[in-house]
């Protein structure tokens, strides 16, 4: 009897934890989900870190609550839903409480351990599973993850204003989300406008300037392939004769041919998001991973404007580093990816290999040319990365028997087939192809912080119909590719980016960013500025590790301005709103 007894106590005490725990955190949630809809209605937005923007003055809070019957209605019933929820979750206490009183006096037989034991396991498996919202072994659920469509409306319905709530606290509180404040904001929006020669033509927006044209616009397809870590010293290496890209090679030589070309940043998702949007990355910031998803006014929306079908082609689950939300928000109408894909043709974390890539697209592509609309099609490969798998049961066969230059070679072959199929169909003359790197790879040591060979990338335009075999030996970075390309097009259009037109705007500097510094360089220096602030100056061209910061004054002045101007722009415009185009 003393044993039931303390039993029972244990368990009425344990459940009273549990109806104080639930009481409290469900309350919470109702709370936050009741403020959700009239923050929502003012600012347009699911609830974030901001409501608590003004906390520091809490009668007034309160007095403006009080006096606004439609904050008094909400507040009123979340708090009926909690008296609700609390006396609902009390009842169900007792309930239990009793039925096992009724147990014990009648000597019923409690589950065997171990069963009890694998409930609970299923039980918080069931939790974690729930909690991370996917099974999808790449990415747990996203806020991307809710958006479906262009319209931001019906995108934020899916949202649950308590994820939105404490995920941008999280984000709040990374270090990689701190405001970039490295120079005054309107005196870099100033600079910005002289370093490319153009006055604000927008009332709030500054850097937003009309590109017109001089001839009809050519109504060209357009193939974008975002190469996963092609280094431009992988694209030149030759050993005893072999070269890791013979395809590429010779492409190159049909083609517009950038041999200075720079990446964003050293991950995929800034080259996702600076090639495709012409804007810089900030240190190891994620960029696609806002918790409210930014709409830019770049090559995609600009395309979709002028009436092209976007769409997006990746090996994988579209939901890593929120791609395919961002995407979708930002003018792409579809996203093809591994749930597209045929499970037998999955061989990694990664998806399907690059050649099932480019095989698969061919019947969309081929769809998209039968709608009568011109198309844009992006393509992000992953052969090149870890795990590292060449696939068997293919006509390739490779030169070298070190798997980091076999894959190279595997990945130029996809390239070459790709080629060989779309060469076959209707629409590939008269489309126009980009091809870049994601970011490249270390492929030599290096002196500096920043390894040049990290961001240093091929850049091929090819469209021979329109286009002449040429060599651009200017500086240039992915952030160009969209007003070039737009040139080449003839289109008119609102460039509301950093990029640059490189058919008629040489650059003075190009700059680029690591986790932890930001590097600026033109065709001898390489200047780098640490989180810390020591910064260095470089002559690359000779590979010396000489910092002659202290020497050449004027360099460095001149290349932190061009790049701090740059880059601080950008942080205005995201934090002001002024990617989209203007009203």
């Amino acid at each position: 009897i003393s044993n039931i007894r303390a039993v029972e106590i244990i368990n009425k005490v344990f459940l009273y934890f549990i109806f104080i725990y639930l009481s409290i955190l469900y309350s919470a949630a109702i709370f936050i989900s009741s403020a959700d809809i009239p923050f929502f209605n003012h600012f347009f937005s699911r609830l974030t870190i901001a409501v608590l923007t003004w906390i520091d003055s809490p009668l007034f809070c309160l007095k403006m609550i009080i006096q606004e019957p439609i904050f008094l209605l909400f507040a009123f019933i979340a708090i009926l839903l909690s008296i609700a929820f609390s006396v609902l979750i009390f009842k169900l206490k007792n309930k239990y409480l009793e039925a096992e009183k009724n147990a014990f006096s009648l000597n019923k037989k409690p589950l065997p351990l171990i069963m009890n034991f694998t409930l609970s396991v299923f039980i918080l498996l069931l939790l974690f599973i729930g909690a991370r919202g996917r099974v999808e072994i790449k990415s747990p659920i996203r806020v991307g993850t809710a958006y479906f469509s262009n319209y931001a409306f019906p995108n934020m319905l899916g949202l649950n204003p308590v994820f939105t709530f404490f995920q941008s606290i999280i984000e709040k509180n990374k270090k990689e989300n701190e405001l970039l404040n490295i120079i005054d904001s309107d005196l870099a929006l100033e600079l910005f406008q002289k370093h490319h020669n153009f006055e604000q033509n927008f009332l709030n927006y500054p850097i937003a300037r009309k590109i017109l044209s001089d001839s009809a616009e050519l109504k060209a397809n357009l193939v974008l392939i975002i190469m996963e870590s092609m280094s431009f010293e992988k694209f030149s290496f030759s050993e005893k004769g072999k070269r890791l890209t013979p395809f590429l090679d010779s492409l190159s030589k049909e083609s517009l041919f950038f041999t200075n070309a720079y990446t964003s940043g050293i991950h995929t998702y800034s080259g996702v998001y600076s090639t495709l949007f012409s804007y810089p990355t900030i240190f190891n910031r994620h960029p696609l991973k806002s918790l409210e998803i930014p709409k830019y006014y770049s090559m995609p929306q600009v395309l979709a404007e002028k009436g092209y079908s976007n769409i997006y082609f990746t090996t994988h689950d579209e939901q890593f580093d929120n791609i395919g939300g961002f995407l979708t928000y930002n003018s792409f109408q579809k996203i093809v990816s591994q749930k597209d894909y045929p499970r037998s043709e999955i061989e990694s974390t990664l998806g399907i290999p690059d050649h099932l890539l480019f095989k698969h697209s061919i019947s969309y592509l081929n769809k998209l040319q039968q709608s009568g609309k011109p198309f844009f099609a992006s393509f992000l490969t992953s052969s090149d990365h870890d795990p590292k798998i060449i696939p068997k049961n293919i006509t390739f066969a490779p030169q070298h028997k070190d798997i980091s230059k076999a894959i190279v070679e595997y990945a130029d072959w996809s390239l070459r087939y790709f080629f060989e199929l779309a060469s076959k169909e209707s629409w590939f003359e008269n489309t126009l192809f980009i091809f870049v790197a994601d970011h490249g790879a270390k492929i030599k040591p290096s002196f500096y912080d920043i390894p040049l060979d990290y961001h240093h990338s091929p850049l091929i335009i090819y469209f021979p119909k329109k286009l002449a075999p040429s060599i651009n030996y200017n500086l240039a970075g992915q952030i160009d590719i969209f007003p070039t390309v737009m040139d080449i097009l003839k289109m008119e259009y609102l460039n509301n980016t950093f990029g640059v037109n490189l058919n008629k705007e040489k650059r003075k500097y190009i700059y680029f960013t690591n986790d932890d510094n930001i590097a600026c360089m033109d065709e001898n220096y390489l200047y780098i500025y640490r989180k810390n602030g020591q910064e260095s100056l470089y002559n690359y061209k000779e590979n010396s590790a000489q910092d002659l910061a202290s020497v050449l004054k004027e360099k460095i002045d001149s290349m932190r301005t061009y790049c701090f101007s740059a880059l601080q722009s950008a942080e205005w415009q995201i934090k002001n709103k002024k990617t989209n185009k203007p009203n």
